[in-house]
């Protein structure tokens, strides 16, 4: 899948979220894109977003770099 439909479709899920308090969108997003992702896309996204995160909505960006975040310290306390 290519990043442009990542990208898409992870704002897509943002947008659902907008009109929750930004706390509750930004975990929202994150949840839905570790339950229902799969480890390719997750993996493709989180790659754009370590190349610079182009066209990633705000909520988007902070629910990526939430995930993220929590990857890494899963797998440093692994």
């Amino acid at each position: 899948m290519n990043n442009d439909r990542l990208v898409s479709m992870a704002n897509q899920i943002a947008d659902f979220f907008q009109s929750y308090p930004e706390a509750e969108a930004v975990e929202g997003i994150a949840t839905h894109i570790k339950k229902f992702w799969d480890p390719r896309m997750r993996q493709g996204i989180f790659a754009h977003l370590a190349a610079g995160g182009a066209g990633l909505k705000p909520l988007t960006l902070k629910a990526l770099q939430q995930l993220a975040t929590q990857q890494t310290n899963l797998k440093a306390s692994a």
